[in-house]
């Protein structure tokens, strides 16, 4: 077999084992090995790539982004912030139609702002949203839906682990990047809110809730009360998003002053003893370990393209069939979204995305708005049925028998036809993105 053989059989193969349920960083290692073995006929040199892969992915310092971020979202969750945003937002929303749900998509982008985990924001806004929304009216669907939807708001607004992985991926700065994923991610939190309140005039029964008195926690928090409770997550979004974009400091170093601020805060208000910060290390170190083996064995799928000359070939064969970019995006797009339906974002992007940067750079197109069309793109699939991984995570997390994957699912949809308008806008107008930068 040729290289190019071998590497289309070795793309198809990995999907294919994909789907038959074989962890991914297996998938991804293991074909990837075979493949440029195949290729060289000659064991020593995939042995090579991969020790040049391990080396690579442990010592570049822009990989101490994953852990520190993640330690400084785990600490933030266990401190309780979460709930405090819940009712600052809850007030300030409680009076519109749809108030709550309003109030979650809000709580969820500030949220994001300091935790940079979809999956997280689903766990904490599942506990605290989902049983406030239920009290007052609101129905099942919407209350799991909403959550969800607004959910992976925490892969885009800025710190974003997925951000930091395209930027490794793409070779391109992750300051950058985390400025292009301001705007876009401003733009599908109104478009939430927006929707949310044309459902409760257009399909008050989808969302119910209406007429309900909002006696909650939030009308008895004062102006000096918000301000309390707002302070800590006002000072983490200016020693993170502030250092960097203030040049004061590195990603990496916005990652180590977040988590350390986090642990101060946490530590002033009581809500981490040591076993609670023994739990968050261990699932810091959990969440790295699973990240930087999935970068390992992507970084070996690449170099197994690179050695059959793949990418180059697949972006000749899309110019040779005179594609116009807005085809090419369109067949991109169409890629992330049947892909999301089946593996999480970080694979999505380091499985497809070196194949389309050729293409992408040889159209003329920023990878750096290529890179919010990605992860908006893989987004879409957190919520859409067979995996959902955002859908899966608020299941798992929520007490209540009643409420079915099917509800979840359904509670959804609109957010997720709601995401892919939002990135139609991102892809026409891609100043959306390059704005801040």
């Amino acid at each position: 077999m040729s290289g190019i053989e071998v590497g289309i059989a070795s793309v198809l193969l990995i999907v294919a084992l994909i789907y038959a349920g074989l962890y991914i960083t297996v998938a991804l290692g293991l074909v990837s090995f075979i493949g440029v073995w195949i290729i060289r006929g000659d064991i020593e040199f995939p042995i090579s790539l991969l020790s040049l892969a391990v080396a690579d992915t442990v010592s570049d310092h822009v990989f101490a982004t994953i852990p520190l971020f993640a330690l400084m979202g785990l600490i933030v969750g266990q401190a309780g912030m979460g709930k405090d945003i819940y009712d600052v937002a809850n007030r300030i929303f409680r009076h519109i139609a749809g108030g709550l749900g309003i109030a979650t998509v809000a709580a969820n982008a500030v949220f994001a702002a300091i935790t940079g985990s979809s999956i997280a924001s689903a766990s904490v806004f599942t506990r605290i949203a989902v049983p406030e929304m239920r009290h007052f009216g609101y129905t099942a669907r919407f209350a799991v839906g909403v959550v969800a939807g607004s959910s992976v708001l925490g892969m885009l607004i800025p710190p974003s682990a997925m951000l930091i992985i395209y930027a490794i991926v793409a070779e391109q700065s992750v300051g950058q990047m985390f400025l292009a994923g301001i705007i876009p991610g401003i733009l599908l939190s109104v478009a939430y809110s927006v929707m949310i309140i044309l459902m409760a005039k257009f399909a008050p029964n989808f969302i119910g809730g209406q007429g309900q008195g909002m006696a909650d926690p939030g009308d008895r928090l004062g102006l000096f009360g918000g301000v309390r409770k707002m302070t800590p997550i006002a000072l983490l979004v200016l020693v993170v998003l502030g250092g960097i974009y203030g040049g004061v400091v590195t990603p990496v170093e916005a990652g180590a002053a977040g988590s350390l601020t986090a642990l101060a805060i946490a530590v002033a208000r009581r809500s981490l003893g040591w076993r609670g910060l023994w739990k968050v290390l261990v699932e810091t170190g959990h969440i790295t370990s699973v990240i930087l083996m999935l970068i390992i064995a992507a970084s070996m799928y690449s170099r197994m393209l690179g050695v059959a000359a793949l990418p180059t070939l697949f972006a000749e064969w899309m110019a040779g069939l005179n594609l116009s970019f807005v085809a090419v995006m369109t067949l991109y797009v169409i890629m992330l979204i049947l892909l999301g339906t089946i593996i999480d974002t970080a694979s999505i992007i380091l499985i497809i995305v070196p194949l389309f940067l050729p293409a992408v750079e040889t159209f003329g197109g920023d990878l750096v708005w290529f890179g919010i069309v990605t992860v908006v793109g893989a987004e879409i699939g957190l919520l859409t049925p067979p995996l959902g991984l955002s859908v899966f995570a608020i299941k798992s997390v929520i007490n209540d028998k009643s409420i079915s994957l099917a509800d979840i699912f359904i509670g959804t949809f609109p957010f997720a036809v709601t995401m892919l308008i939002v990135l139609i806008a991102v892809i026409a107008f891609p100043v959306l993105s390059l704005a801040l930068i």
